[in-house]
């Protein structure tokens, strides 16, 4: 999944809308999160922020299928630390704006975004922190527009290069029909299968799972029908935690979340002019043990620990979380917010 980024003008205007104290967000938040509509790249993005102190922007991107509440534990927790956090929807998701065609979400509209937050918020540079869909946004930022970020933080989804010779829907061919990549490229088809379910199942069926393998279907069945609910919820998420995601997907549907597997060729032709280049940003991954597709030789943990993924990264750290799974910053919320701390202070120290 790549990008190309050209040369964007981009014009910043907001729309302030503070949360009512009503809200359900609000009564599971430990404390208030404000949130306000950014006009950035032609769309208007929905984006939650909390600052104690006016300090240093740290702009956290969530995965799929999330909203900016995926990241309600480090936005406390950092914010209280003297950081100035800023969690947007991104494009196509919840309260935000979703085009509706698949082509206005290339990684070139995603990264777009993006500069357009930093510029709004009068930013030259900010630390950056990505989950799934948020990493790959914050590697093309970094690869594209490193003199805008200080450090960027990945969760889940390492930097891997581009192959030349294989576009991202042949390679997914070579898993078949079952993988939910290769189900969620043809536009209805994930919707409809999602549809047979209330939200508040498919949010569970994701957001729970703990499987290691690749997430591929058996013959002739739609991978969320066979992804399994656990007998009861863990400790590090609530009922009605879940039920926020659950909320904000009912109205919203999942077109614009999928749109972004179905531009994954599109991004592969966008970025050939950076074939072969190097994330020069100051790194840190963090991947839980048992996230998906991690075991088995080809695995993405035997590619986290070799050779491929410092050479193209040089300036890496890699952390490893024990028993840690996908929704990593909420599963394990206390360990992951204080790894990305010690790495914003260090780099603060740096500078």
């Amino acid at each position: 999944v790549y990008i190309h980024f050209s040369t964007l003008v981009i014009k910043s205007s907001t729309l302030v809308a503070d949360f009512s104290s009503l809200s359900q967000l609000s009564r599971i938040m430990t404390s208030s999160v404000r949130e306000k509509k950014i006009k950035t790249n032609g769309i208007w993005l929905n984006v939650a922020e909390k600052v104690d102190k006016e300090g240093p922007l740290v702009l956290l991107l969530h995965g799929f299928p999330e909203t900016w509440f995926s990241w309600r534990h480090q936005i406390d927790f950092l914010s209280s630390k003297g950081y100035h956090v800023v969690a947007p929807d991104l494009r196509g998701y919840a309260e935000s704006d979703s085009p509706p065609s698949h082509e206005s979400y290339t990684v070139s509209h995603l990264v777009g975004d993006v500069i357009g937050l930093l510029d709004h918020y009068g930013t030259a540079q900010a630390f950056v922190a990505g989950h799934d869909w948020g990493a790959i946004i914050g590697w093309c930022l970094c690869l594209f527009r490193p003199d805008r970020v200080k450090g960027f933080i990945s969760l889940s989804v390492p930097y891997t290069p581009r192959d030349p010779k294989l576009k991202p829907s042949d390679f997914l061919k070579s898993f078949g029909d079952g993988l939910y990549m290769s189900q969620f490229q043809k536009p209805g088809r994930a919707e409809a299968a999602f549809a047979k379910h209330d939200c508040l199942t498919v949010m569970k069926k994701f957001l729970l799972m703990t499987r290691t393998d690749y997430l591929v279907a058996p013959p002739d069945t739609e991978i969320i029908d066979h992804l399994e609910i656990p007998s009861t919820i863990p400790d590090w998420i609530t009922e009605e935690e879940i039920q926020v995601y659950a909320d904000k997907f009912q109205r919203s549907g999942f077109t614009g979340p999928l749109n972004y597997y179905r531009a994954m060729d599109l991004n592969w032709e966008i970025l050939a002019p950076w074939q072969d280049s190097k994330i020069v940003v100051p790194t840190k991954f963090i991947v839980g043990n048992k996230d998906i597709g991690n075991e088995g030789p080809n695995g993405t943990m035997e590619y986290v620990k070799g050779e491929i993924f410092k050479s193209v990264v040089p300036n890496l750290e890699i952390v490893v979380i024990e028993d840690g799974h996908h929704f990593i910053q909420q599963e394990k919320s206390q360990l992951v917010s204080q790894e990305i701390l010690s790495f914003l202070n260090k780099l603060s120290k740096t500078e």
